[in-house]
């Protein structure tokens, strides 16, 4: 199948972007990459009567740190991220996540922030948002806001995101996980979708916090002790595999997903702790 018939929007600045959004709102969609996006016009999931591609636009292509964050911008490809020389030091959880996004392909189309509003619950750039409290930055001609991750992603596919507003950047706090991380995933084959990821930080407040996805309709957090003991933390694990719910599918049942839960946060748990030692 093709797309239906659409007006072609390549914007001149963000400020012409806001103006179009303003103007067409839910009958214009955004495309960064299109790795996602093009795959649901072919097949008439979406059939915006506009699309506005921002992926070459150099005021949204960048990598910035402030005091507190990693600020990147939506036009930002997930291969130039992985590829950003700092990205070991302020975001190790990140370096360890992103090889395992799709594939060397995909991953120079692809965007960061794009992967956030597709806001699949298996992807692992969710995830890494949810797990270390990042935030996203939306602006419309209304005013800008920033909203963390679980006030953004709402359910599966579903964001917060209003009709006129772009996200411009998403912000990831700098130096979370320093002292510990570990990232896991089970996929029929790397750079699928994963059946379940599972991610894991040492907040350095004696504290670790701990990912799922691919489980319930988003990426799910908790946190328990570093001093945890074996038989707690299994409890704790099962108390939440059960929370998540989980569904079936073609790859995988209910079932499964949450015994993966059980079955791989207790090893990330040793495996995070050996990194902090």
């Amino acid at each position: 199948m093709k797309p239906v018939p659409f007006t072609y929007i390549q914007p001149r600045s963000v400020q012409h972007i806001l103006d179009a959004l303003a103007e067409y709102g839910s009958d214009a969609r955004i495309m960064a990459g299109g790795q996602s996006l093009m795959a649901m016009l072919n097949l008439r999931l979406v059939e915006p009567k506009v699309l506005i591609d921002i992926s070459r636009l150099e005021e949204l292509r960048n990598i910035r740190i402030d005091d507190n964050f990693i600020e990147v911008g939506a036009a930002v490809t997930q291969a130039e991220f992985l590829s950003w020389p700092h990205l070991e030091q302020e975001a190790p959880f990140i370096a360890r996540a992103l090889p395992w996004v799709g594939h060397f392909q995909t991953r120079n189309r692809g965007t960061v922030c794009g992967s956030i509003c597709h806001a699949d619950p298996s992807s692992e750039i969710p995830l890494a948002l949810a797990l270390l409290q990042g935030e996203v930055v939306l602006r419309s001609k209304r005013g800008e806001r920033r909203l963390k991750a679980a006030q953004f992603q709402t359910g599966m596919l579903q964001t917060a995101r209003g009709d006129d507003e772009l996200v411009v950047a998403v912000r990831f706090p700098r130096g979370v996980g320093t002292k510990g991380v570990a990232f896991r995933e089970v996929a029929r084959r790397h750079g699928d979708f994963a059946i379940v990821s599972v991610g894991i930080v040492d907040t350095g407040a004696g504290m670790l916090r701990i990912a799922v996805g691919g489980v319930a309709d988003r990426p799910s957090c908790i946190e328990v002790p570093r001093t945890i003991s074996s038989s707690d933390l299994a409890a704790i694990v099962e108390t939440f595999a059960w929370d998540l719910g989980g569904f079936d599918d073609l790859h995988a049942s209910a079932r499964f997903r949450r015994d993966l839960v059980r079955r791989l946060v207790p090893s990330l748990v040793v495996e995070t702790l050996q990194c902090a030692a």
